[in-house]
């Protein structure tokens, strides 16, 4: 099958799924597409488990699929830069303090805190997993996936400023634990100890240098977008923006998708404020709604559709069951450890633990980390425990989501961004 074939595939698939959603099961549309492409694929599993049917073209079709190659090193350079651009700056900058923290030291805490439950529970199972790929596991799973908490979070009915924490969270953690898993696993796959200055420098290189290059070229497409009001050119501009800045990015290796977030940022304030007319902005809001939603469509259709390429067990199956807990306390812990010495200085809402608990939704971003890890034997036990974690998130905690908000936050909060 051709790369065009493989493309038109897709799309057509994906369009059948969101027209099957929108008319008759009417879910929130990225946990529809999902959800379609699980039944599907389920249905294709049982079916040649019974002998009924082969699905061997489809299974094929399947194996095809580079999905780790297609989210980290094209579809997420679009995706966090549609998010980033609708992220207010100046909302933004109110919580920045707590929002950084989170990004950072709860990345980290929860990364320790994950792998070591999931290194107890699969020696309770009896998975021989070396402690460094627990903490592997740990790393690709405590980030939530700002694809699947943006897109929820629109049509979730939550006021603006906790949009901005949750969304400026989750576009920030994203960046931060790709850096973290990166870190991790050049550990686990070194015969040498590094040392803990060339660990932090490496942090320190890929953050900072991610932030820095996402400024520099989004001020410099800031710059050309003030030059000229015709919003083809200006379009295209930003989409050279978040393709090239990608590339450019992993080029000179930084963090590509703090990158793309930082230009984002920009253009999204600057750049749309001060950089166009009212008509540009307008034509640029509706193209990056429309690359936003046609991406989300393909890729939580391919989430669903993974399921086919992972060998299940019945300790697979367990083990992910453990993973769910141990992901949850780890979230919960890394943000109340942090929110409570952060109240010794500053307020919060109430019940702020439970939502960011509960919202961090997992996503595409740790399924494609987890296929990206070499072909050693703890991947075998890593990706399917990874895909329960993400299959219960987004099915589970996205389409409870909404009507949990209610126990989660205050009543005044509960109005539409």
């Amino acid at each position: 099958m051709t790369a065009f074939q493989m493309i038109a595939a897709l799309l057509s698939l994906a369009a059948l799924c969101s027209y099957l959603n929108h008319k008759y099961v009417k879910l929130q549309a990225s946990i529809g597409q999902m959800a379609f492409a699980v039944a599907i694929s389920a249905s294709v599993l049982c079916l040649e488990a019974v002998g009924v049917v082969n699905f061997h073209s489809a299974n094929s079709f399947i194996h095809q699929i580079d999905f780790s190659n297609i989210l980290l090193h094209g579809m997420l350079s679009f995706l966090l830069f549609a998010g980033a651009l609708h992220i207010d700056l100046e909302e933004l900058k109110g919580v920045a303090w707590p929002v950084s923290i989170l990004a950072t030291a709860g990345v980290v805490i929860a990364t320790f805190v994950t792998g070591t439950l999931v290194w107890y529970a699969a020696a309770f199972i009896g998975f021989d997993m070396p402690y460094t790929y627990a903490l592997l596991f740990g790393a690709l799973i405590s980030p939530t996936d700002p694809i699947a908490v943006l897109s929820i979070l629109k049509k979730a009915g939550i006021s603006r400023t906790l949009y901005v924490k949750i969304g400026g969270e989750s576009l920030l953690n994203d960046g931060v634990g790709v850096v973290v898993f990166l870190t991790i696993l050049g550990l686990a796959s070194s015969t040498t100890q590094p040392s803990f200055m060339n660990v932090s420098l490496l942090l320190v290189r890929e953050v900072l240098g991610g932030i820095i290059l996402g400024l520099l070229l989004g001020l410099a497409v800031y710059y050309l977008l003030r030059s000229i009001d015709e919003y083809r050119v200006e379009i295209l501009l930003t989409l050279a923006l978040a393709a090239g800045g990608y590339a450019l990015a992993e080029l000179l290796s930084v963090s590509a998708p703090i990158c793309m977030v930082a230009a984002g940022l920009m253009i999204g304030n600057h750049g749309r404020v001060f950089g166009m007319s009212e008509r540009s902005r307008q034509r640029l809001d509706e193209f990056w709604e429309l690359v936003d939603e046609i991406l989300n469509a393909v890729l939580f259709m391919l989430i669903g559709f993974e399921v086919v390429v992972i060998s299940f067990t019945g300790q697979h199956v367990l083990l992910g069951v453990f993973a769910i807990a141990a992901t949850l306390i780890g979230r919960f812990v890394s943000v109340g450890s942090i929110i409570s010495l952060m109240r010794l200085h500053r307020p919060f809402e109430k019940r702020t633990v439970r939502l960011l608990t509960w919202g961090g939704l997992r996503g595409g971003l740790s399924i494609a980390m987890a296929l990206s890890l070499p072909p050693v034997p703890e991947k075998d036990v890593i990706l399917p425990m990874t895909y329960i974690v993400v299959l219960f998130s987004i099915l589970v905690q996205g389409l409870t989501f909404k009507s949990a908000l209610r126990f989660l936050i205050d009543s005044r909060d509960c109005l539409k961004i």
